[in-house]
């Protein structure tokens, strides 16, 4: 029983104190964001890194998404005559759903996972300690640029990936299954509302904030060397994986 019930606590352990390591560096970031020096130049090369960089997956990620959508939604639409719904379909989940937690995971994979290698090499190189020893906070010089930056271009990045589903159901709606062209446009944007696109900027910045902490936060507290960086990327995409799901569910409880 002693045997069983340690080996459900040690994880169990693990979860929290990863989630209260995460609120600890969480504060610290947010007190950098107030206190000088303001490190714009660096925001910014972030912004090229995070942002400018992921557009092209981001692309195509939803132009395809955008695309299946639109080519499932007809074949089960056709069975009702409902056909000239598609375009309200694919631009509500689109703007609700799909854009803001495809461009999460997506940028997640790319820029999260590097964020936690570049941090986890400063790390076992012990650049961090040096950092410390010049009398230099490492989280206001490591984290807020980073995650200062991914708030900023994740729904930057959402609102391409809704107009390129969009563009993508179109594509398929339209071209390819012989859909009318004015009915897929009007009923594209008769139902939409503002909150649809507030509440997917709305996640996007959320997202843009989880995966950019947990990221700096598993690299930030590698050890191990060249294994454990290894081990810090895979952890970066793991978590923030999850963590843009979990996020999703509960800010989509809260929005709608």
């Amino acid at each position: 029983m002693k045997a069983v019930l340690e080996a459900i606590g040690r994880p169990v352990l693990r979860l929290l104190e990863g989630v209260g390591r995460f609120f600890e560096l969480f504060g610290q970031t947010l007190r950098g964001f107030v206190r000088p020096p303001y490190q714009i130049a660096m925001t910014a090369k972030q912004v090229v890194r995070v942002g400018v960089d992921s557009v092209p997956v981001v692309f195509l990620t939803a132009l395809f998404t955008g695309g299946v959508l639109a080519l499932q939604t007809f074949k089960g639409f056709q069975r009702f005559h409902a056909e000239g719904y598609i375009g309200s379909v694919v631009a509500l989940s689109m703007l609700r759903e799909l854009g803001p937690v495809l461009t999460g995971l997506m940028v997640t994979g790319r820029a999260g996972s590097a964020m936690a290698a570049e941090l986890g090499s400063m790390r076992v190189t012990e650049q961090i300690d040096a950092l410390v020893s010049l009398a230099t906070d490492p989280v206001q010089y490591l984290f807020v640029p980073r995650v200062l930056a991914s708030i900023i271009v994740a729904p930057m990045l959402v609102v391409l990936a809704d107009v390129t589903g969009i563009l993508g159901g179109y594509l398929v709606a339209v071209q390819y299954l012989g859909a009318n062209p004015v009915v897929y446009m009007n009923n594209t944007f008769q139902y939409l509302n503002m909150d649809d696109m507030t509440s997917g900027l709305i996640k996007a910045a959320v997202f843009g904030l989880l995966f950019s902490m947990i990221g700096c936060q598993t690299g930030y507290d590698t050890k191990g060397g060249a294994e454990g960086v290894g081990t810090s990327t895979t952890s970066a995409v793991v978590l923030g994986s999850l963590a843009i799901l979990i996020a999703d569910f509960f800010l989509t409880k809260v929005l709608f």
